[in-house]
């Protein structure tokens, strides 16, 4: 298994962005390391990436990508997967017009065509996320997967980046990971693995649906990530519920003994 200096980050061909998101300092401990995985989708993973996740011993998948997204790119799974893949059925993007199919940040890119307007698009996105009904329906899984189960558990949706980067976040955030360490393993997006190639196969989405006159540099700042864009989410949330543990309870059905029951599978003491 080849793993960057990083030390989280496995280097795959076809699959981007696949990283631990444990190992930090947590309000009861330390985060456990390669129980907690998240990526971009598998349907482009070779027969040597999928033997990597294999030996990972992933027992739950959360996909947090729409149906259309799952039927137009189905994800490869290991000829010996044995686990659970766990999603909310519907469509957790769409475009002006009722366009289905999209990821989140294809959504934003609709009318987007300078830097400027990609931010402004990606900010508003952000401010969304928390609340939109079939992802909150696959979050509300996920953190009851955490709860109920201790084995390694794989995250994604297209890209890795804003559905996956949101999820991967509140889990910090709720078990008391310091900003800072949270704010540094979703910015860690933009060089993780092969981020060149990541960036050229999400703007190929891109531009074939609406952005062949989009900015070289627009295209970057869709298929990066930003710490406002992820700011504004939490923003929303506080706006919104007071505090995250009042949106998780409130939202996402994270009580306060599910939320014991998270930091006994994830965090020793």
């Amino acid at each position: 298994m080849t793993l960057q200096a990083t030390a989280r980050v496995l280097l795959m061909e076809g699959i981007h962005n696949f990283r631990d998101y444990g190992g930090y300092a947590a309000r009861a401990g330390r985060m456990r390391h390669g129980v907690l995985w998240r990526s971009g989708q598998h349907s482009e993973a070779t027969a040597q990436d999928l033997a990597q996740v294999h030996d990972l011993g992933i027992a739950t998948v959360i996909d947090l990508r729409g149906d259309s997204e799952r039927r137009g790119n189905p994800c490869l799974r290991h000829p010996e997967f044995a686990g659970k893949v766990v999603f909310h059925p519907g469509e957790t993007a769409t475009a002006a017009g009722g366009a289905t199919g999209l990821a989140a940040h294809e959504e934003a890119a609709r009318d987007v065509r300078t830097v400027a307007d990609a931010r402004l698009a990606m900010n508003r996105l952000y401010q969304t996320l928390p609340f939109r009904p079939v992802l909150v329906g696959t979050y509300r899984l996920y953190f009851k997967a955490l709860a109920e189960r201790d084995s390694p558990s794989l995250l994604h949706c297209l890209a890795g980046k804003d559905r996956t980067g949101v999820a991967a976040a509140l889990v910090h955030a709720l078990l008391g990971v310091h900003h800072d360490d949270l704010m540094t393993d979703y910015l860690l997006t933009n060089t993780a693995g092969n981020a060149e190639a990541r960036i050229e196969a999400g703007a190929r989405h891109v531009r074939e649906g609406f952005g062949k006159d989009m900015d070289d540099a627009a295209v970057r700042v869709l298929m990066g990530v930003e710490a406002q864009f992820l700011d504004n989410a939490f923003a929303a949330i506080r706006a919104s519920h007071g505090t995250t543990e009042g949106y998780a309870e409130q939202v996402l059905g994270v009580t306060p003994a599910m939320l014991e029951s998270i930091e006994r599978n994830l965090v020793a003491a």
